[in-house]
């Protein structure tokens, strides 16, 4: 099986990548949060800085586009591909409505003609190999059929499953009926991803579907960093290992990034996850959440780790991914 990490806007930047590699070196591939493409290929300093090879040495990372003008896809990934990514992937999943709205992600699924065309001219024009992180329609999985059409037109490298559409948003359960049509129609390999937080949750995938040999992990693996041990070879958590892991997160925004309050809101998301390793956690969550300051906040967390015990969690509750 391999793993995927699907990236998880303003939590999953290069520092946290370089950790994870770091103690957790059981990914396959990084996916970066997205990249919105300008018309004059452009990237901000954040995107530059998340995509530099020297801060995704050792790793297998592809950007991630959002778009959909094909000019400014093409003139990105030209720049991306300057960088020495071979890859691209193609964002058509992302439920948010600011995004949705302008008819990027999740919905361009609704204009199929447009996207078709869009497929052809950055497949004519694009010198680095495509893949796509797709939902199963914008209102209804009964537009999915035509999309697997028009994908299978196209040399795909990949093709990510979400099988959810974007009015499910993240409620509901993935459409596992639709992934299993769309696993004997794809032209191309594929990839799951979705609801896969826990040890059992990946069992019971790999029951229902052997042949898959890809998913792709979010929510899961930033809750427990822990899951692919766990599910590979039946490894306990390893609560000094996390510790060191988060240590490691820590210092590294507290070399790039200025002020208490920045620092702290960085840690603060990821600890929107992580807390769910620790069963009776409440008192330790709330410090972590209300410090305001570096040293309250090392206080809290060194109380956590002293007095809380690590422990798979039965579900991750917490509704948000790219």
């Amino acid at each position: 099986m391999k793993y995927y990490f699907a990236p998880m806007e303003g939590i999953t930047g290069y520092i946290h990548r370089n950790a994870f590699q770091a103690f957790f070196p059981g990914i396959d591939k990084y996916i970066t949060a997205f990249i919105a493409p300008n018309q004059h290929g452009k990237l901000s300093s954040r995107e530059r800085n998340d995509i530099l090879p020297e801060h995704n040495e050792g790793m297998r990372v592809v950007p991630q586009l959002l778009t959909n003008n094909a000019d400014d896809f093409i003139l990105t990934a030209k720049k991306l591909k300057d960088f020495g990514y071979d890859e691209i992937n193609l964002n058509l999943g992302c439920p948010s409505k600011t995004v949705v709205s302008k008819f990027r992600g999740s919905g361009f699924l609704a204009k199929p003609q447009e996207l078709d065309r869009f497929l052809y001219e950055i497949f004519d024009r694009t010198e680095a190999g495509i893949s796509v992180k797709t939902r199963i329609g914008r209102d209804s999985p009964e537009e999915f059929h035509r999309l697997m059409e028009i994908y299978n037109q196209y040399p795909l490298k990949e093709l990510i499953i979400h099988p959810r559409t974007q009015q499910d948003f993240y409620k509901n359960s993935p459409n596992l009926e639709v992934f299993a049509e769309a696993l004997s129609m794809s032209a191309c390999p594929v990839c799951y991803n979705g609801d896969i937080f826990t040890v059992k949750d990946l069992e019971v995938f790999r029951a229902r579907f052997p042949g898959v040999d890809k998913v792709m992990l979010g929510r899961g693996m930033l809750v427990n960093p822990m899951l692919i041990e766990s599910a590979e070879r039946g490894e306990a958590l390893d609560q000094e290992r996390i510790r060191r892991f988060h240590d490691r997160v820590y210092s590294g925004y507290r070399e790039v990034l200025s002020g208490d309050k920045v620092i702290l809101f960085k840690m603060k998301e990821l600890w929107c996850y992580m807390i769910h390793l620790f069963p009776d956690s409440k008192k330790h969550a709330k410090k972590i959440r209300k410090s305001e300051r570096l040293a309250a906040y090392e206080d809290a967390v060194d109380a956590l780790f002293r007095e809380c015990r690590a422990q798979e969690p039965v579900r991750e509750p917490v509704d948000r991914s790219s």
